[in-house]
């Protein structure tokens, strides 16, 4: 039990720590972006990933924002891609400056471009993985990555991260899986496999935005979605002595990110996180501590649980969840609604989404 919980911390925080943050106004964490161009093309993708956009952030500017970031509280750093973030030149010298920092860091990959050298550098620099992996057929994985060959690619950067150590020593290997129509009824076989192997499951319901709004033939009904948590939560009491309780986005975990958190995009954007995909401010035109304490969108979530709207607000569960930011917002238009995807909204609350609780 004590090994799974240092592994959810190592993407989260404790209640304590979030405390500390909101009274300083600091940070805990952030979310960077190196480049939005990706060598794959999954459906789902937040995104669109595929080529680099203009204009994108130097070393240099990232660095600074680090720099930013620790000044403020940070502890860790969570390395995204937009795109992916190992086909950035540069990731070997700022996950180098990171450390150098003193910093935790957490690296989000699709896994094709990790090599047996890379493996054991990140292994080295004591950096978690979080590697992709959407389905155990490579049929299916391919298709949802949208690129032939997928499957065996990220099976091999996986064999890479296990033969360098992972997951070992205190450092963290686990598997991010989005639940789509195609791979819904493999999730609890994927569960239990990296449950066994001492692997974190990171099991996401999508986020309507990006490819996914053109790729609907991904969705599944949120009955179906509650269903499937419940028995991946089944699985964890009856067979590891882990105990939570099913809700959303992601199984297992409390998302609390917009209380200690924000992103820093490929192009120097500050957002709340990837599904909020609004612009705040930007770091090449105001400090990063000065972006934070101006926005009325970062206050606003500061204190979601008193300022959320709707059924969300006096939900039983919403000490450990506020729902999905970013789905609230792709589906309503209101980052602070009630989030439409929750399966514990009251029984004829819909608000116009009524497709989503078939």
């Amino acid at each position: 039990m004590g090994d799974n919980l240092d592994m959810v911390h190592a993407l989260g925080f404790t209640d304590e720590d979030i405390v500390q943050c909101l009274e300083r106004k600091g940070l805990l964490s952030i979310e960077l972006e190196f480049t939005r161009k990706c060598n794959l093309r999954c459906l789902y993708c937040y995104a669109d990933a595929g080529e680099a956009v203009e204009n994108e952030m130097t070393i240099d500017e990232i660095e600074s924002v680090v720099v930013q970031a620790k000044n403020l509280g940070a502890k860790k750093v969570i390395l995204l891609g937009g795109g992916e973030p190992l086909i950035y030149q540069g990731v070997k010298g700022v996950v180098a400056f990171i450390e150098s920092l003193g910093l935790r860091q957490v690296l989000f990959t699709n896994g094709t471009l990790l090599t047996e050298e890379m493996a054991e550098f990140l292994f080295r620099k004591r950096v978690a993985v979080v590697i992709k992996r959407n389905s155990l057929k490579p049929d299916v994985q391919d298709m949802l990555a949208g690129v032939h060959g997928a499957f065996e690619k990220i099976q091999k950067g996986l064999r890479h991260l296990m033969h360098a150590g992972y997951p070992n020593h205190g450092v963290m290997l686990g598997v991010q899986t989005v639940i789509c129509r195609q791979n819904i009824g493999e999730l609890p076989a994927l569960w239990f496999w990296a449950r066994v192997n001492g692997i974190l499951p990171y099991v996401e319901i999508i986020t309507r935005q990006g490819r996914a709004k053109q790729n609907t033939h991904l969705d599944v009904p949120i009955r179906e979605i509650r269903t499937i948590f419940e028995h991946m939560e089944r699985i964890d009491h009856e067979n590891f002595g882990i105990i939570w309780k099913s809700r959303p986005t992601i199984a297992a975990f409390s998302c609390k990110r917009h209380l200690y958190s924000c992103l820093i995009n490929a192009q120097g954007g500050v957002q709340p996180c990837t599904g909020l995909d609004m612009t705040i401010g930007n770091i090449r035109e105001q400090s990063l501590s000065d972006i934070l304490l101006g926005s009325s969108v970062i206050e606003n979530l500061r204190n979601i649980y008193e300022r959320i709207e709707g059924p969300c607000r006096s939900c039983s569960y919403n000490y450990e969840c506020y729902g999905c930011r970013g789905n609230a917002y792709q589906i309503t238009g209101n980052y602070l609604a009630s989030d439409p995807t929750c399966w514990r909204l009251p029984e004829g609350f819909d608000e116009g989404h009524a497709d989503l609780r078939q």
